[in-house]
């Protein structure tokens, strides 16, 4: 009996090595692959991990978590996997929905009574899998959230003031703050704290003990990543983005080590070894269409028409089926994708935002490899692309500025215009003179106005980082019929109509 033990782990260790070595095999030239793409897009570091049939066949770091100070990346360093994190959140509905403490299907106001949109049929009806899947009919609002600070509760009770741009369940919409309901949900049911539930439900069980809730933690670590982007063209390090108040949407930090656990468990169907964290049922429900994607990059014909499933995206790689995810936040951005037929997995993170197409070309490159395929040149397809969407931006920016009447003045003094404007969701605006020109300041960020025309200010182009994302924005100033500048509004939300400011009351 003890020999036939023996010979049976041995050939388990041979049939292991065996998958691990052609494996490797079949993706030699990935290191001056990596290397080379690392280099055109000027990311400082990547952390790879591929599994193949239930096997880690690679781990491997690339370049510098640190540039400053020269430290590398490893498989074990951490990064922000932003949007990823979006799954975790959803495998905990799965499990309280196991335990029958969650139907999919019943109005989310059965399990807390004072939720609450601007659209009433949508207050109404709103489901666990409406929050999971993007149909809700906001857009992202993602300004609400992203620097105002604003606590978890707070967020949650300022949705019924977010205007909607489509109706409910009609239209696929990437919608962060559905996501953290999702999570205010699961706290509510449970009595815990979301991070609680994460931590002890699917970390523990995986082994994931470096995996954490907030970049103030990742900095705690040994070995953990700095975030990157390029300011002036160049790379520089930014601050990094504490995002716990959105936290079920994405805030986990992890390492590419830690993060094949999770993606083989999927893999497996929510089994782990001989233990299971999330019901079969589920875990196919998650990796199922829910609802249908815009058309928009699916451009080439080796990519299939793709859909939303919970917390998760679903479509087709050369005519295998895929799962996927990316995410991004200051200075980070990841990409997670398995290939449930073929059982391969792949987890990529990286320390660079903006112009990053670097973790979906190293997927697809392994991809084509583990496969067998002919492999594609991605790298030549994206360069054309992103050629194409910076003529776009150009095209789009002259177009704006041709808008411009000029020869105009502001009908008011500067000083008039200075004030306190407030938003039932968005909170307090503050308008005030800086030399002599205006400054706006509101949910956390504060940027400078340049008259563009008549009772319209603009933001300048080209502001440093995250600020960059307001060009080209304009505030429109309205007086009423005393002549005084009662309210304002801009479009912080591009898909809705702009945010009105109303001027505060005198104190």
């Amino acid at each position: 009996m003890r020999r036939t033990l023996k010979l049976a782990l041995l050939l388990l260790c041979i049939s292991v090595f065996a998958v691990a070595s052609a494996a490797q095999t079949s993706i030699q030239g990935l290191d001056e692959f990596i290397d080379s793409v690392m280099k055109e897009w000027k990311v400082p570091g990547l952390a790879i991990a591929v599994v193949k049939d239930g096997q880690t066949v690679l781990t491997r770091g690339y370049g510098l978590r640190d540039v400053e100070n020269g430290l590398p990346v490893t498989p074990r360093t951490l990064f922000a996997i932003g949007s990823n994190t979006k799954s975790f959140t959803v495998t905990v509905l799965g499990m309280l929905n196991d335990e029958g403490k969650l139907d999919w299907d019943k109005p989310v106001r059965e399990y807390l009574p004072d939720f609450r949109l601007h659209d009433p049929v949508a207050t109404a009806q709103m489901t666990a899998r409406d929050l999971a899947c993007h149909r809700s009919g906001l857009p992202r609002h993602d300004l609400l959230w992203l620097a105002s600070g604003l606590p978890r509760g707070e967020l949650y009770q300022r949705l019924r003031h977010l205007q909607p741009s489509k109706p409910f369940r009609s239209t696929y919409q990437y919608q962060n703050l559905m996501f953290m309901t999702a999570g205010w949900l699961e706290e509510q049911i449970t009595g815990r704290k979301w991070e609680e539930i994460v931590r002890e439900r699917i970390f523990r069980p995986l082994g994931m003990t470096r995996s954490n809730f907030s970049v103030l933690d990742s900095q705690k670590d040994t070995d953990f990543s700095l975030p990157y982007a390029e300011l002036d063209g160049q790379v520089r390090r930014i601050p990094f983005r504490d995002i716990t108040q959105i936290g079920p949407a994405g805030s986990i930090n992890s390492s590419v080590e830690e993060m094949t656990r999770y993606i083989q468990m999927h893999l497996d169907l929510g089994k782990v070894g001989e233990s299971r964290l999330i019901s079969e049922k589920n875990a196919r429900l998650m990796q199922s269409p829910q609802m249908a994607q815009p058309a928009s990059g699916q451009e080439y014909r080796e990519v299939g028409p793709t859909s939303y499933g919970l917390g998760l995206a679903i479509g087709t790689y050369r005519g295998h089926k895929v799962v996927q995810h990316g995410g991004g936040i200051d200075g980070f951005i990841s990409q997670m994708v398995w290939l449930p037929d073929d059982r391969i997995g792949v987890m990529v993170l990286t320390n660079f935002s903006g112009n990053n197409p670097v973790p979906g070309l190293a997927v697809r490159y392994v991809s084509d490899r583990l496969l067998g395929l002919e492999p594609i040149d991605w790298v030549s397809r994206t360069r054309e692309q992103q050629k194409k969407q910076e003529k776009d931006r150009e095209e789009a920016r002259q177009k704006a500025a041709a808008e411009r009447r000029p020869g105009t003045s502001p009908s008011h003094p500067l000083a008039e215009y200075a004030g306190t404007y407030e938003h039932p969701g968005y909170g307090k605006a503050e308008v005030s003179v800086r030399g002599s020109a205006l400054e706006f300041r509101a949910v956390g960020f504060a940027v400078p106005l340049e008259h563009f025309h008549y009772d319209i200010f603009a933001v300048p182009e080209g502001l440093p980082g995250v600020l960059e994302q307001f060009g080209g924005r304009r505030i429109a100033f309205f007086y009423n019929k005393k002549g005084e500048i009662d309210r304002i509004a801009i479009p912080l939300e591009p898909n809705v109509d702009d945010i009105v400011f109303a001027r505060a009351a005198a104190k």
